[in-house]
């Protein structure tokens, strides 16, 4: 197999394993709130939107360790090592406990760093300023189907049901395991790239996730490591993409965790309500998938760069805040288990729900596509520190989501993403301008990137 085509062979894989591993966790996030609200008549005392908000606030505390670890341990040993704490998180749920939910919720925060410092550096390592978007494009395709296998399952499983039952709880979450530590393995794949430098070229990259085995240089490529990440986070691209980040964060919160409760709270769906929560996965999905297909594999056709697409994904995420303000009753993020009777501005539709999940997939793989794009070309000599900031800054914005989603009304969570995606829409188009004069400097084709 050439070089090339075993590049294209990994990002497949690195997105196959997301895929399976994914599957598990972000349907176990859209239904962990819903399942949590039947257990707390029992002697289970939980909060999922707590749960989460602990994950991204560690998260994010750990990203700034994460590339220490990831050039101690190599990355495609850190993807395995963090899949397996994501599993033993989805297995809490076959027996929750609530000590053994927060504990769990603490080592996936610290898993999740890790991993998705790896998955940068390793789709930076398989990519070049030609092929960052196409792959880019792949991987986040490939992902995003995981929204697709475990929200089918939960909308057939659930259709007709208004009470999760213990049965119905254990059957979920034990196929849910297994089908995250299937993704685990498949991480072994990845095949390693071989190093085409002469032995005199300075690549911050190898320096930082080189082979040598000694404690002594694994300690100084650890702390290079930590310092590229204390150096980027103050640089003028990495402060003005961060406001976008933060905006992806806040999106994914309410995507992934809150739009699904609040749907399962609308008494008005009738017994539909719960499987709905199913249905709203699976569109976000297609939402992602359609995303990152075409903005990914059809990069190469385009002559604008990044913006026009980042154009799109902000109208559209703005389309789907009007109408979910529309549609959905205020009180639906903190509603209580018997649900809420009470309506927006319009009858709540069922039809208009599920039309707001595909926006907001759509809309975030917009954002998500062309952040990973412009990070693998901004700094494709310091991936993994780069790509720590990147999941440093979103997990916090994420852990602060979550956090006033226990409180907050619709129609405040509404207007925080607004205000923020407005001026997160803003400074990357700063920055895309920048990196097109950088690359026009290069004597490079605009449209490669």
């Amino acid at each position: 197999m050439s070089s090339e085509g075993k590049k294209l062979f990994n990002i497949v894989i690195l997105g196959v394993s997301f895929m399976f591993m994914f599957t598990a966790f972000q349907s176990c996030g859209n239904i962990a709130q819903t399942v949590i609200t039947n257990l707390n008549n029992t002697d289970f005392h939980g909060s999922g939107y707590t749960s989460m908000s602990i994950i991204y606030g560690v998260l994010s505390a750990s990203n700034l360790i994460s590339p220490s670890l990831v050039a101690v341990v190599g990355p495609q040993f850190s993807m395995v090592i963090s899949g397996v704490f994501y599993s033993l998180y989805i297995a809490v749920f076959i027996q929750p406990a609530t000590w053994a939910f927060y504990t769990a919720s603490v080592l996936i925060g610290i898993a999740a760093a890790v991993l998705w410092t790896a998955q940068g550096n390793c789709l930076t390592e398989n990519s070049d300023e030609n092929t960052i978007g196409r792959n880019s494009g792949i991987f986040w395709a490939l992902l995003q189907c995981s929204l697709i296998f475990g929200n089918l399952y939960i909308y057939f499983a659930w259709q007709g049901k208004t009470h999760i039952s213990e049965s119905d709880r254990r059957t979920v979450f034990i196929a849910l395991t297994v089908i995250s530590l299937v993704g685990t393995v498949l991480f072994f794949l990845i095949r390693k790239q071989e190093d085409t430098k002469a032995p005199g070229d300075n690549d911050s990259t190898n320096e930082i996730l080189g082979e040598s085995s000694s404690a002594r240089n694994k300690m100084m490529r650890a702390v290079a490591a930590f310092k590229k990440s204390i150096t980027l986070s103050f640089t003028k691209e990495m402060l003005l993409l961060s406001v976008t980040t933060a905006y992806t964060g806040l999106v994914l919160t309410f995507f992934s965790g809150v739009y699904g409760t609040c749907i399962g709270a609308v008494n008005r769906f009738g017994s539909e309500e719960k499987s709905l929560i199913g249905l709203s996965g699976i569109f976000i999905g297609v939402g992602e998938i359609l995303g990152g297909g075409i903005f990914g594999l059809l990069s190469k056709r385009s002559r604008s760069g990044r913006n026009p697409v980042v154009m799109l994904g902000i109208l559209v995420h703005f389309i789907a805040f009007y109408l979910i303000f529309f549609n959905m009753p205020n009180d639906a993020p903190i509603a209580p288990m018997e649900g809420t009777d009470q309506i927006a501005y319009m009858i709540p539709s069922k039809e208009v729900a599920m039309l707001c999940s595909f926006l907001l997939g759509l809309g975030d793989s917009c954002f998500n596509t062309q952040l990973l794009s412009i990070l693998g070309f901004l700094y494709s000599e310091d991936s993994a520190p780069a790509f720590a900031i990147f999941k440093f800054v979103q997990s916090i914005c994420a852990a602060v989501a979550y956090f006033y989603s226990n409180y907050f009304l619709l129609q405040w969570q509404l207007l925080i993403m607004v205000l923020v995606g407005f001026f997160g829409t803003i400074t990357f188009f700063t920055v895309e301008w920048g990196a097109a004069a950088a690359l026009a400097a290069r004597g490079s084709d605009y449209s490669s990137i």
